[in-house]
């Protein structure tokens, strides 16, 4: 996987532009009564055409580029998520993630504090990510995966694996034929 840089104090009036617009629409979305029309309406204009069908996202939510956010269909995001998204965040369908999770896809520079290192950042369908969880930039979390409750995931975990920990660990392996799908 390509890590991508990124130079924060050679942004564009566009850009800088967009953020500060995004940045007002978490703030009203953060604000704004959840179960309502007037909330809908601003998911939909947070995400586009990214937030599939059936999926909900709860406030409050904090974060950056959610224009490099995907969300698929019948996903439900708790509340107190953090979307570091510059990186981009691909979630597939059915996942799960639960309150206070992390999705971090960019990181700074260890010597140049103002370059952002960036990388993707991959949740497949049907995984569930616990409480507190943080994924790390360029992770794929595998289909039907479990990722426990503050595990602080660095590498990539198998579909059907249940990971726990700090730095995450595979534990088991989830018996693939009785998801039914």
């Amino acid at each position: 996987m390509t890590e991508e840089r990124y130079d924060i104090t050679k942004r564009t009036p566009q850009e800088i532009e967009k953020t500060n617009r995004q940045a007002q629409l978490v703030f009203k979305l953060n604000h704004t009564m959840p179960m309502t029309e007037e909330y809908a309406a601003v998911l939909r204009e947070l995400f586009g055409e990214r937030l599939g069908e059936g999926s909900y996202v709860s406030a409050p939510l904090q974060g950056v580029c959610f224009d490099k956010v995907t969300i698929g269909k019948n996903v439900y995001i708790n509340g107190n998520c953090l979307m570091m998204s510059r990186g981009g965040i691909t979630i597939e369908d059915d996942v799960q993630i639960a309150a206070n999770a992390s999705l971090i896809s960019n990181n700074h520079d260890f010597y140049e504090r103002q370059i952002l290192t960036c990388k993707p950042i991959l949740i497949k369908r049907g995984a569930w990510i616990g409480a507190g969880a943080t994924i790390l930039p360029g992770v794929t979390v595998g289909k039907f995966a479990v990722v426990g409750a503050a595990a602080v995931v660095t590498r990539d975990v198998p579909d059907y694996a249940v990971v726990v920990g700090n730095p995450a660990r595979v534990t088991k392996i989830l018996d693939e034929s009785k998801f039914g799908r």
